[in-house]
């Protein structure tokens, strides 16, 4: 094809440290435009806003409330709206209530920035891992194409920031373990893993794929490390992975007790020592954390008519119906071309390759994990689950199918041309994406 000519010219024609940073910043440019237009829209409570939006004002106003998650995804959302001038005249009583004024856009900012830049934070994972500059980017483009991860980043909700830190602190992590487990690198890794897991529990997996990788690595050349040094790196490991990470989840939920100090809807479900401060810091941390996995507890025994079941995610069988307005819907929906092409190459890894040859390859076996990791959990308990819980373990299957093109002899073909088709099929299903009339 001559495009792919074309693409091949240009690429020749650039260093290869400008091709990265244009590649990168290309796709910045478009998940951030995809992300951001229509922000707008539409004007009315959207799904979870109906819960989101309550825990922000409850922030604003200082009163006690309970998600069951962590903290800081609403704390990211307060913050955006606190910058962005939202009035807290809203009451977020049910789904379709229409907004009083535009300042609701601020509460959508911050989930759109995030959900916006995961598809270059992905290009430079990617990168880190070894995949050629165009299979990175593809990678990338398939993701700024994807209608289910775009409609999970355009509303008040927090999922956006779980997979954006996750994968800032895999590609953090990948680069110490490249320069045998640097400080510099190991550090930050340990900072965003905290912060995935202080937005939702979920956010564990990708903690949970360092360390295994590492206890890998260290099982590998545990025969020709000297004592002094593999206490060494179990002590780095152990500061930076472990000790990290809960040192950022503990501040999130202190500084959540600190913005809340008035009474509130929350009361209800701690105890009387826990609301009137009486319990000292440690004890509060712990009755949260309990009462939060309680109600998650609960959860398994309710029920919800757009509930899935995480078999089905694959194949993205059950949508979520998240807004209606007149002629207009909005559902979260995976991408046909994305969704179908990105299972069928994890199912090609793991059958038609073989579970011995994946994991003789490193990257493959990386990947392969990372989507497992994620996607497991859901499946080990019965709690009510929805299509959004399998967004992070879709990154994975994303990468895994653009490596495995990224190996066939017409590589950049076969990438250009299911881009083209993820293209089309974003624009196909836009209208249920963005809620715009007309669709039905």
């Amino acid at each position: 094809m001559n495009i792919v000519k074309k693409f091949s010219q240009i690429q020749q024609g650039l260093k290869p440290k400008t091709l990265k940073i244009t590649a990168i910043a290309v796709l910045v440019a478009l998940g951030l435009l995809t992300r951001f237009i229509f922000i707008w829209q539409p004007a009315g409570v959207v799904f979870d806003e109906v819960h989101y939006g309550k825990y922000v004002n409850g922030y604003f106003k200082g009163e006690n409330f309970f998600s069951g998650h962590p903290p800081l995804g609403v704390q990211m959302i307060a913050v955006s709206g606190w910058l962005g001038g939202y009035k807290q005249n809203f009451r977020f009583d049910q789904i379709g209530e229409k907004f009083n004024d535009v300042s609701f856009v601020a509460l959508r900012f911050m989930p759109n920035l995030a959900g916006g830049l995961i598809p270059a934070v992905v290009a430079w994972f990617s990168l880190i891992l070894g995949f050629s500059l165009i299979s990175a980017f593809f990678a990338g483009l398939l993701l700024v194409f994807e209608n289910a991860l775009l409609v999970q980043s355009h509303f008040i909700l927090i999922d956006s920031f779980l997979i954006l830190f996750g994968f800032i602190g895999l590609s953090f992590f990948f680069i110490s373990r490249k320069k045998d487990y640097n400080l510099i690198f190991l550090l930050p890794a340990g900072l965003f893993f905290g912060l995935s897991a202080a937005v939702k529990w979920a956010g564990l997996g990708f903690l949970l794929l360092a360390c295994l990788t590492a206890s890998m690595d260290l099982l590998a050349r545990f025969s020709k490390i000297q004592l002094k040094d593999l206490g060494v790196k179990i002590a780095k490991f152990i500061l930076c992975i472990l000790v990290m990470p809960s040192i950022v989840y503990f501040l999130t939920v202190v500084l959540h007790f600190y913005l809340l100090s008035n009474k509130g809807p929350g009361d209800a479900f701690f105890s009387k020592d826990f609301i009137e401060g009486k319990k000292n810091i440690a004890a509060k941390f712990i009755e949260f954390n309990k009462i939060s996995y309680l109600s998650n507890v609960r959860w398994m025994m309710t029920a919800h008519p757009y509930s899935s079941k995480p078999y089905t995610w694959p194949f993205g069988l059950k949508p979520v119906f998240y807004w209606s307005g007149g002629d207009a819907k909005i559902y979260l929906a995976g991408n046909p071309a994305v969704w179908w092409a990105s299972t069928s190459a994890v199912l090609v890894l793991i059958l038609y390759l073989g579970l011995r040859k994946v994991f003789q390859d490193k990257t493959a076996s990386i990947l392969l994990v990372g989507y497992f990791l994620n996607l497991l959990p859901f499946a080990a308990i019965s709690r009510v689950a929805f299509l959004y819980h399998y967004l992070s373990s879709l990154v994975f299957a994303v990468l895994i199918l653009v490596y495995l093109l990224d190996t066939q002899k017409n590589a950049k073909t076969a990438l250009l041309v299911l881009s083209i088709l993820a293209a089309v099929s974003f624009l196909y299903f836009a209208p249920v994406t963005y809620g715009f009339p007309g669709y039905f």
